[in-house]
């Protein structure tokens, strides 16, 4: 957004929007580096962050843009009937395009680039502008009395997972477990249900094809990404 600085671009396993977590922090195997941009590479802007255990991402949304903006939104989550006010959603599609994640801090790197965060549990896409980056609060941030009513009534649905060891052997081994975690969170959009369609989702550099069928997704070839 004009006036908005960039401080540092997010670097994460998904170079495209489909198979991203929906939520951050629910697939916590999934690693992102947060290099930051160079104003911002003196150490000194970072000074104590090792102190907190979990920060708060500030970050831009990206090919979200419409030529007019509505004051609702149909949440695929609800059907993709139901209109609800984009201030009582998550939608991408909002008058500023900024999203918010809270994301576990593994640690700090120091690098030619100055120093990257090391960052799990987010749900950016890969290059993502960061806006700002601040420490999550405990005692301010948490509260355990909150409800939920729209995702209390939908429930995640998650699946179980067929991954042949022939095409698992094609992924790097530390890789491995955050895509199958991807995988049993369901990453097709939530309006495509149909059991003949082959999906492909790109993962750290590579074409993931998986097919679903009863609550049950099986991988059916992993490629080289043709992004």
């Amino acid at each position: 957004p004009e006036g908005m600085k960039t401080i540092a671009h997010i670097h994460t396993d998904f170079p495209q929007k489909f198979g991203i977590p929906r939520q951050s922090g629910i697939i916590e195997q999934l690693e992102g580096r947060i290099v930051f941009e160079p104003p911002f590479r003196d150490p000194d802007w970072i000074r104590g962050i090792s102190g907190w255990s979990h920060l708060w991402l500030l970050w831009g949304f990206q090919g979200t843009e419409r030529p007019t903006l509505s004051p609702t939104v149909t949440p695929p989550r609800l059907g993709g009937k139901t209109h609800m006010g984009v201030f009582a959603t998550r939608s991408p599609f909002r008058p500023n395009p900024i999203g918010l994640s809270c994301v576990r801090l593994i640690g700090v790197e120091m690098t030619s680039q100055g120093p990257v965060l090391v960052v799990a549990g987010a749900d950016l896409r890969d290059n993502t502008p960061i806006y700002d980056i601040k420490p999550y609060v405990p005692f301010a941030d948490c509260r355990p009395e909150a409800t939920s009513q729209l995702i209390e009534s939908q429930p995640w649905q998650r699946l179980d997972v067929v991954f042949p060891p022939q095409l698992l052997d094609r992924v790097p081994e530390a890789k491995r477990e955050s895509l199958i975690a991807v995988l049993t969170e369901d990453p097709r959009p939530a309006l495509q249900t149909d059991p003949a369609k082959i999906f492909t989702m790109a993962f750290a550099g590579l074409d993931v094809h998986f097919q679903v069928v009863e609550g049950i997704l099986t991988v059916t070839d992993v490629t080289d990404c043709g992004i």
